[in-house]
């Protein structure tokens, strides 16, 4: 048995050599390394292989999905009060019926409009901030609603300019108080956060005072300031952005711009009459104030509203 172990312990000597001597040479001679590799891979595909029964291509475009068609479509009326309190009703609501709704104490309607759940809603404040809500994660109509500002980061000394339904492809009016201004889509107003995003990079004490949409067919836009003068010029003046501050719309001694809006020219410029709900009164001649981009304008037509607001 010591003879038979002497041999054995011999021959496991003799086998541990060679391959020490193997591995030596495979360390050292890349090319060793190389055949070695071909040889265990062929060795495992005649072992292992079959048919591939999966195809390898081109990862296909990312597609952006479009969450709102998980949304049931519902019509809402949005009811926003003067306060920031924010409410959807079910349906649409006619003025009447809105009007007859509960506020809190000292609140009044500020805007309301009718829209679907599936709805992306624009929110412009004075800042030149604009948010962006959800139709259907609006509050429900169950007493006074709640404050927008729960949804959104909007700083409570800043005050709310508008709130509509956005469209990407639409077109919307921007001016300030300072009379700048330009035309910016419903796309660039959208926002992804809670923060919002900066759309008018508004000067030093001045603050965004106008946001319209601006209606298909519209070629003109009239602008009118606090001193009561009202000039009307081509809307092609205006540049398109997507952040900005914008170009002069309208040139003060005093005060600043109090509205504007886009319109047809040939159709004339029409306003609500003031205290006479329904109303409305069109100027179809608008010569006397048709002028440049930035000039100061003359008074408005007679019977203008003593506010100063086209609508």
């Amino acid at each position: 048995m010591v003879e038979e172990d002497r041999i054995l312990a011999q021959e496991v000597l003799e086998k541990g050599g060679k391959e020490r001597e193997e591995l030596e040479k495979l360390v050292a001679e890349p090319g060793r390394q190389r055949r070695r590799l071909k040889k265990n891979l062929a060795a495992v595909k005649d072992k292992f292989g079959d048919d591939r029964r999966t195809r390898i291509e081109e990862v296909a475009p990312a597609r952006e999905i479009d969450w709102s068609a998980m949304i049931e479509k519902e019509p809402i009326t949005v009811i926003l009060s003067q306060r920031g309190w924010i409410r959807a009703m079910k349906g649409h609501l006619a003025l009447d019926q809105v009007a007859e709704l509960k506020w809190r104490e000292g609140d009044e309607p500020f805007i309301h409009f009718h829209a679907q759940t599936t709805d992306r809603l624009a929110l412009f404040a004075s800042n030149g901030r604009v948010y962006t809500l959800a139709g259907d994660k609006l509050p429900s109509a169950r007493g006074f609603g709640e404050p927008v500002r729960l949804f959104i980061d909007l700083d409570a000394e800043v005050e709310i300019v508008q709130l509509l339904v956005v469209r990407p492809e639409m077109k919307l009016l921007v001016a300030s108080s300072d009379g700048k201004g330009f035309v910016t889509t419903g796309d660039a107003t959208l926002a992804e956060t809670r923060k919002g995003k900066q759309l008018v990079n508004v000067r030093s004490g001045a603050r965004v005072a106008v946001v319209r949409a601006i209606p298909a067919g519209a070629d003109a836009v009239a602008v009118v300031g606090d001193n009561r003068k009202m000039v009307v010029f081509p809307l092609a003046e205006l540049p398109e952005l997507s952040r900005g501050q914008g170009v002069t719309l309208q040139r003060y001694r005093d005060g600043g711009l109090s509205d504007a809006i886009a319109f047809q020219l040939a159709e004339g410029l029409s306003w609500t009459l003031g205290g006479e709900t329904g109303r409305v009164r069109t100027e179809g001649d608008l010569t006397p104030w048709r002028a440049a981009r930035g000039a100061a304008g003359r008074m408005p037509p007679i019977g203008f509203p003593r506010d100063n607001r086209f609508a």
